[in-house]
């Protein structure tokens, strides 16, 4: 049910914020995309770079641990050494699929390295904290969850400074860690292409290609047990895997 404006205020909590800065952060959430094209070549200041960082490391983290580290890379041989990982990776993964689904594959821009005026690579050192993280005793992976944390703070704050962010999947990271100096033990979590942009999508690439659809809502929750929906008294159990 929507509420007016007026109910809304009457039920709004104290420490909610007022509505333009409320309606600026769902903005933020609900216009976020995975850019990956039509970058500009117009430099991002250090200091909005430095608020954007700053952000991001503000995110929540197991155990206040922190994990994170950030390596921008402008250099232009870096970014075409970045390009040919993934053009090896690229091939590779065209490979898993036949038919239409490899054609439109092969179709999809799913890079921007080399356009984007920044590029980010963003870690997880998983001994920061020492041995006993507070937290993360049975789930060690904790650390890393937190970093994706912070990388969504991240493309917030970068969405909010009219800035597009595109996260590059499809490397071998192993090389990349190689390529930039990363030491071993520490683990890469994403590498990020960053610019300001012509244009953000008014919905993801993905969906406007027709490779997936954004799933109902609906489908995806649960109340108290799995399979029990809100409201209608039926459960649908779904066999565990």
């Amino acid at each position: 049910m929507v509420l007016t404006e007026r109910r809304w205020c009457l039920q709004m909590s104290k420490h909610a914020f007022p509505t333009i800065e409320r309606d600026a952060v769902y903005r933020a959430i609900f216009e976020r995309r995975d850019v990956r094209r039509n970058f500009l070549a117009k430099r991002i200041p250090q200091a909005t770079l430095e608020r954007i960082l700053k952000a991001s490391h503000h995110a929540g983290s197991v155990g206040f641990m922190q994990p994170w580290d950030f390596v921008v890379i402008r250099d232009k041989k870096t970014k075409q050494s970045v390009k040919h990982l993934f053009t090896k990776a690229n091939d590779e993964a065209s490979q898993r699929y036949r038919g239409s689904k490899a054609k439109l594959y092969r179709s999809l821009k799913l890079e921007g390295i080399e356009e984007a005026p920044i590029n980010l690579c963003v870690t997880c050192t998983r001994q920061r904290g020492g041995p006993d993280v507070l937290g993360r005793s049975t789930i060690r992976e904790t650390d890393v969850y937190s970093t994706c944390c912070a990388i969504q703070n991240l493309w917030l704050a970068a969405r909010a400074e009219g800035i597009g962010i595109g996260w590059v999947s499809i490397l071998d990271y192993d090389a990349l860690k190689n390529l930039v100096g990363i030491p071993r033990s520490v683990k890469v979590v994403a590498y990020l292409c960053m610019g300001y942009v012509k244009e953000f999508s008014l919905s993801p690439d993905l969906e406007k290609a027709g490779w997936r659809k954004r799933l109902p809502l609906e489908q995806l929750v649960h109340y108290e047990t799995w399979g029990r929906k809100h409201g209608n008294g039926n459960v649908k159990r779904t066999a565990k895997r």
